[in-house]
């Protein structure tokens, strides 16, 4: 079984939070996808940003989340602030 910090952008903090939430392999993680997880993870800790969310879709990419290109990240943006 993979590791979730063996992918980009997932440090022992987001690992942690995405176990807690049942979320324990980088399949799993990929079945439910960036934005669900996200808001898995923000119905447990309020203070998930805009950050964790593109942190996460850039792992399912397999890139650090600064390099998403400008419409993933708008995209994300917008789901972000929709909540």
């Amino acid at each position: 079984m993979a590791e979730l910090s063996k992918l980009p952008n997932i440090g022992k903090t987001l690992e942690e939070q995405l176990q807690q939430v049942g979320i324990e392999t980088p399949e799993q993680l990929a079945q439910l996808g960036s934005k669900q997880a996200w808001l898995t993870i923000k119905a447990m800790d309020p203070s998930a940003c805009y950050s964790r969310l593109c942190a996460l879709e850039g792992a399912l990419q397999g890139i650090r989340w600064h390099s998403l290109d400008d419409k993933t990240k708008q995209e994300l943006k917008e789901f972000y602030q929709s909540f």
